[in-house]
């Protein structure tokens, strides 16, 4: 069996969600696998998972490989609060399950990947402070948050993850060039730690503002 390369995506869906910037989100999702699929390392090792979170949290797309993955609409509520905590207890206990670790006689799957993205703050601070240090122990190749739109709020991604993406806006073409740097980031992360090498992003396009 190939070792495998697991992404796991969280996606903001709360009610603030609603209109253009879930339009955008899921144009700019669609066409990050469509670029996935031109790279055959990715087609050849790649599996995403995609969770979405409001106030119920949805393994929306279950772990599958890049060849069988099928589009879905991603939907929001009208209102609504955002279970950050709760997202980051599934894909901990998804990851416990689904990641293989090596043995004497096999290699297990590369490290995970992990992208969260949200247009703004966890609702339920007290189980997000929980999950933290918990996700934190996971040992992924890389975290990264991305805070979108005027009401995203950096600091508490940056408890989580020293990657830290600030979008303006949560407009088509902004969230576009978003997918499109982390399908960059997918691809490297299957080339370096295919040489043992701790993972870098790419450079952000100029739309993506890295918070240091």
């Amino acid at each position: 069996m190939n070792r495998r390369l697991l992404a796991y995506f969280l996606l903001d869906t709360s009610g603030s969600m609603r209109g253009e910037p879930i339009a955008a989100l899921n144009n700019g999702f669609n066409g990050l696998v469509s670029m996935l699929r031109s790279d055959p390392q990715a087609m050849d090792s790649l599996h995403l998972s995609v969770i979405t979170y409001d106030r119920e949290v949805t393994n929306l797309i279950p772990l599958v490989d890049l060849a069988s993955f099928h589009p879905v609409e991603i939907t929001c509520p009208e209102s609504g609060p955002t279970h950050t905590g709760q997202a980051l207890e599934m894909v901990y206990n998804l990851v416990k399950k689904e990641v293989i670790k090596g043995s004497a006689d096999r290699k297990g799957d590369w490290k995970p990947l992990l992208f969260i993205f949200t247009d703004g703050k966890p609702s339920d601070l007290q189980k997000y402070k929980e999950m933290t240090p918990l996700i934190k122990s996971l040992d992924f190749g890389v975290i990264v948050g991305c805070a979108a739109g005027p009401k995203a709020e950096v600091s508490f991604l940056q408890e989580l993850t020293d990657n830290v993406v600030k979008l303006d806006t949560t407009d088509s073409s902004t969230l576009t060039n978003f997918f499109q740097w982390v399908s960059s980031s997918i691809e490297m992360g299957s080339k370096t730690q295919g040489t043992g090498e701790s993972m870098t992003l790419p450079p952000p396009p100029s739309e993506l503002n890295i918070i240091v």
